[in-house]
């Protein structure tokens, strides 16, 4: 039998410098169909104040100075405030389990110019939780993990709250491409000591954290505080789970301008934040404290975000009296966020946009909030503004082509309130409407260079791949690996059938790449068909 393989061509824009982070996905939220991969699969845990550990056989309790390695084996035991300095990079092998003391504070910090390389992998992944023992764990448990850099921030350079070393703990810089590591396939657990009252360690702190940092499958549960807070810097993050966490999910402040996509928010219904002067947000993002211009401002992207709030499907479901649920989006302080292609249900209220710099924001073209869908959201508050205020926040929501459903059956999740939290699945059932023509849009210039890339696929026929939307305006590259070299055809079709470009293709056995000029093809749908035997597709 003749073997066909499709794949789209990644696509090149010059829309943005950080080009090339977002992928096309036809779905909002963080979970595509059914029918195809669970990113949470085997390397999550979702019930790990019952998970067992072993018993630590190192520990480490005084700053890492030089290029240091936690293996495989290892069970450390953190104790105090340890910090990576001196340039040191600290590599942590797959499968190695970290369990922060709480009595010493213990908390890992990487310090400006170090770096750490915790590089895990779905089936071993690399585990940072408490030094309890099952069922004694609890949220705050010891401190966290901070990565500090030297990119763009709007303070010039600060220090992490909470009584950290003054010299030890300042971030920030002018370089946007600093690299602090590599944080994938890791699970941080029961972070967010009080170091100070009022002043918890958050699961994940970014410091100025520069965009050649690679963060990439993340687990925070049960923080004490936020599960991640950016300050400021670059970086980009992918696959990212907050879990049960007690203030915020998401924090952005001090100018971050980095990129998200595929962000899953669970929360629970007895954590939620009890101090006086906060409340629990699923988003909270701010420019800074004082809300001014200063410069870099946070302009943060987000996009494919799935939101699960406390009230689980029901907004009849009581809360505990005390909890301090607000809002799933709060942006406030002349913050420049914007928010793409995302699902929020199971919160007290929608989006809040505060204060006349983010009306202004909101207006004018800093914060996009486009293609997003609410659903079960307490007395059906979906946008709210200040007391006083004259914005219009409900015909800027309609117009951006978000909307609201009452119920979350209409989202038709598979399996999104399991008992005891077993393998919940945020994956879309084939006949949900965040799956529907139209549902995400990936031309918004906030999103830059878009990477449409489908994989391969092996075919019995000819089989055309669709591209939406089609942004290049110069070369687009397909890579791929042939087992057998020869020719191949390669044929580009609009959508009523004309050739646009038809290439043979002198093939080598492995990998090939063959650019192809599009800078005449108008924005719109494409077709790419390519026929090869023994021809294997791969992402460039």
């Amino acid at each position: 039998m003749k073997r066909i393989y499709t794949a789209a061509i990644l696509l090149f824009a010059c829309i943005q410098s950080n080009a090339q982070f977002f992928e096309y996905t036809s779905y909002r939220g963080a979970f595509g169909s059914v029918n195809g991969p669970n990113w949470t699969d085997s390397w999550t845990e979702f019930d790990p104040q019952f998970k067992v550990y072993p018993n630590t056989n190192t520990v480490v309790q005084a700053d890492i100075t030089s290029n240091t390695t936690w293996g495989s084996n290892d069970v450390v035991l953190l104790k105090n405030k340890v910090y990576v300095t001196n340039n040191a990079v600290l590599t942590i092998q797959p499968g190695c389990v970290i369990r922060g003391d709480k009595t010493t504070e213990g908390t890992l910090i990487i310090t400006k110019g170090a770096k750490i390389i915790a590089d895990g992998t779905s089936t071993n992944p690399i585990i940072f939780t408490s030094n309890f023992d099952t069922a004694a764990r609890e949220v705050g448990d010891w401190g966290g993990i901070i990565l500090l850099g030297s990119a763009p921030m709007n303070q010039g350079s600060a220090v992490v709250e909470g009584g950290l070393d003054t010299a030890k703990a300042k971030y920030g810089g002018s370089n946007p491409d600093d690299n602090s590591g590599i944080l994938k396939y890791v699970r941080i657990e029961f972070a967010g000591f009080p170091f100070q009252p009022d002043k918890e360690i958050n699961g994940l702190t970014f410091g100025a954290v520069g965009r050649a940092t690679t963060v990439d499958y993340v687990q925070c549960s049960f923080t004490n505080d936020d599960s991640y807070e950016w300050f400021g810097g670059t970086v980009n993050c992918r696959h990212i789970i907050s879990f049960s966490a007690v203030d915020d999910d998401f924090d952005t402040d001090f100018g971050y301008s980095g990129n998200v996509q595929y962000g899953l928010i669970v929360r629970d219904p007895d954590y939620s934040d009890q101090a006086a002067s906060s409340t629990s947000e699923g988003f909270e993002s701010d420019n800074d404290a004082a809300g001014d211009n200063k410069q870099p401002m946070t302009t943060a992207v987000f996009s494919n975000v799935t939101m699960v709030g406390p009230y689980r499907g029901n907004t009849a479901n009581a809360l505990p009296s005390n909890a301090d649920f607000k809002r799933c989006i709060r942006i406030r302080r002349n913050s420049g966020i914007s928010i793409l292609n995302s699902i929020f249900t199971n919160f007290t209220q929608g989006v809040s946009v505060e204060g006349a710099g983010c009306e202004d924001n909101a207006t004018g073209d800093t914060i996009h909030f486009k293609n997003n869908t609410f659903a079960s959201i307490l007395n059906n508050d979906t946008c709210t503004v200040l007391s006083g205020s004259t914005f219009n926040i409900n015909q800027w929501f309609a117009n951006n082509n978000n909307d609201y459903y009452t119920s979350t059956n209409s989202i038709d999740w598979v399996n999104p309130y399991p008992e005891l939290w077993v393998k919940p699945d945020y994956r879309l059932n084939a006949n949900s409407p965040m799956m529907a023509n139209n549902a995400t849009n990936f031309t918004d210039p906030k999103l830059g260079t878009v990477i449409f890339d489908v994989g391969f696929e092996e075919l019995s026929s000819n089989t055309n791949v669709q591209v939406y939307p089609n942004p290049m305006n110069e070369i687009g590259t397909l890579q791929f690996v042939c087992v057998e070299g020869g020719k191949q055809l390669i044929t580009i079709t609009d959508m009523e059938g004309r050739i646009l470009n038809s290439t043979t293709y002198n093939a080598v056995a492995g990998i090939n790449k063959l650019e192809v000029n599009t800078s005449s093809f108008a924005p719109g749908v494409y077709f790419i068909q390519v026929n090869q035997r023994n021809l294997k597709v791969i992402k460039l």
